[in-house]
């Protein structure tokens, strides 16, 4: 499996060489909206519609930058291209993560409820950047994926011509 993985990512990075500059705006547009998304509510971006209760940690900023970027390859992914294996199952178990991990533990009502304020400070808060770390590592499987297949599963051009 290790052996494999070189070639993953190289047969990934001839597919973002071939990509056009719509692919690349999609990828922005698609990294620039997950940020809003994940950042605004979590208040990792600061907004006044949204506060933390406690300070936002120096990781998350680099985690909220890592999973926009991977969400936007992924998203652009979708943008005219041939049938490429579905990864959307690992795309979106990462962006969940990536929300759960950057979020105020304290804010989050599903952990206060189930562990308390002192365990959402103390269990809770420690685990948070593990789930970053899964949340990137599997956005960035689901990027690979749907690359790769973009190369495997190249569709032939069509004739512009009709058949008669």
């Amino acid at each position: 499996m290790l052996s494999s993985v070189p070639r993953a990512l190289r047969t990934a990075g001839t597919a973002l060489a071939a990509w056009t500059p719509l692919r690349w705006g999609a990828a922005a547009g698609g990294a620039a909206l997950t940020a809003l998304l994940v950042g605004l509510p979590t208040a990792v971006i600061p907004s006044p519609l949204f506060s933390r209760t406690t300070p936002t940690p120096w990781w998350n900023h680099p985690a909220l930058a890592a999973t926009a970027v991977l969400a936007g390859i992924v998203i652009a992914t979708y943008v005219r291209t041939p049938a490429a294996p579905r990864a959307s199952r690992s795309a979106s178990i990462g962006g969940v993560l990536s929300f759960l991990a950057v979020g105020c533990p304290v804010c989050n009502k599903f952990v206060l409820v189930a562990l308390g304020t002192s365990g959402a400070l103390g269990v809770w808060a420690p685990l948070q950047p593990f789930l970053a770390l899964a949340s990137v590592a599997l956005l960035a499987v689901a990027a690979v994926k749907r690359l790769g297949g973009e190369i495997a599963c190249r569709a032939p051009v069509q004739d512009a011509a009709p058949a008669a």
